[in-house]
């Protein structure tokens, strides 16, 4: 879904194409606590971290487990969005996600019920 994908800054008009390359548990890489996945953009690498803890706030509110596969996704639609919204694609790693983020992306895919947001 979000593994290869273009988007367009709406101040700067610049196309971005973003594709998926690889995700690293990120404990001993940097004591991160996340998982960080990284997009080629534009020929530039790219990091967004995803925290631990969503992992398993995920699982407590769905019942079922968050695989890579979905991570990917959801750190490419984050990547997206931000694009969309102005942020542009100049930061190379992302590392201010949070839990509540990463649920809400979960919800915007049809993941995570609404309900399950207010708990």
């Amino acid at each position: 879904m979000y593994e290869d994908f273009s988007a367009t800054d709406p101040l700067t008009q610049q196309s971005f194409h973003c594709e998926y390359q690889c995700l690293v548990v990120g404990i001993a890489t940097r004591h991160s606590d996340t998982v960080d996945i990284k997009f080629m953009v534009n020929g530039q690498s790219v990091w967004l971290g995803l925290p631990h803890p969503a992992w398993v706030e995920f699982k407590r509110i769905t019942g079922l487990p968050l695989s890579d596969r979905m991570a990917v996704d959801l750190a490419g639609f984050y990547l997206k969005r931000a694009i969309e919204s102005g942020l542009g694609a100049d930061r190379n790693h992302w590392n201010d996600i949070t839990v509540k983020d990463v649920l809400g992306l979960a919800h915007s895919l049809n993941w995570v019920p609404q309900t399950a947001l207010t708990q």
